[in-house]
C-alpha cells in the first residue's frame, strides 16, 4: 500500500512538473532589464503633448493623439503619430507645416502619458495615470497592494504594441511603460 501512494505520488508530481512547463513554454518571458533598455517611446492613443511652433502662437499648443493614432493640427489636418518616436513625429509634422510656413521651428513634447491598466490578483484592478519610473510595484500600490491570493513572484505584462503578454519575474525593479496591461497572477499553492 505503501509503495502505491508513494509511486502515485511520483507520477503526480511528474504530471505537475510536465503541466507547469507546458504552460510555461506557451507564454512568452521577458528580461526586466530589457524594459529598461527599451526602444525610444512611441506615442500612441491617448497621450498628451505640447506643440510649440515658435513665431507662431497661434499653432503652439497641446494636442492628444487621438483614436485613430493621429494628431489634429491647424492648418495642416491630421498628422499621423501612433507608434512614432517624438523625434519622428516632430519631423512629420514640421515636414507638414513647410506649405504654410517657412522654415518651421517645432518642439513637442510629451506632456501626459496615456495610461496603464492593471487587473488581477489585486485590490482595486482598474486604470490609472502613468508616472515617470513607475515600476510594476508602485503599479500594485496604487491599485492599494496585492489580494491574499497574488503570485508576488511574477508578473504578465502585455505592452501596447505587442499582441501577447510576456512573463517577467516580479522585483521591485520591474517597469511598467505607458499603455502597458499588468496582470497580477493567482499563486498555484
Amino acid at each position: 500500500m505503501m509503495d502505491n501512494r508513494l509511486s502515485r505520488r511520483g507520477v503526480f508530481a511528474m504530471g505537475l512538473a510536465g503541466l507547469a512547463a507546458a504552460c510555461s513554454s506557451r507564454i512568452p518571458t521577458g528580461n526586466p532589464e530589457e524594459l529598461l533598455n527599451a526602444p525610444d517611446y512611441r506615442l500612441g492613443a491617448g497621450d498628451q503633448m505640447r506643440v510649440t511652433v515658435f513665431g507662431e502662437s497661434e499653432l503652439t499648443g497641446q494636442y492628444v493623439v487621438n483614436a485613430q493614432g493621429a494628431v489634429a493640427f491647424p492648418l495642416v489636418g491630421e498628422v499621423p503619430a501612433s507608434g512614432q518616436t517624438l523625434n519622428e513625429f516632430n519631423a512629420s509634422l514640421t515636414e507638414a507645416l513647410r506649405s504654410i510656413i517657412r522654415n518651421p521651428n517645432v518642439s513637442v513634447e510629451v506632456t501626459n502619458y496615456r495610461p496603464y491598466f492593471i487587473l488581477g490578483e489585486v485590490r482595486t484592478p482598474g486604470t490609472y495615470s502613468y508616472a515617470a519610473n513607475l515600476t510594476v510595484v508602485n503599479a500594485v500600490a496604487t491599485a492599494q497592494g496585492f489580494t491574499h491570493r497574488a503570485n508576488r513572484g511574477v508578473v504578465f505584462i502585455k505592452h501596447a504594441h505587442e499582441n501577447a503578454e510576456r512573463r517577467y519575474r516580479l522585483t521591485t525593479t520591474t517597469p511598467v511603460r505607458p499603455g502597458d496591461t499588468i496582470r497580477i497572477a493567482e499563486r498555484h499553492f
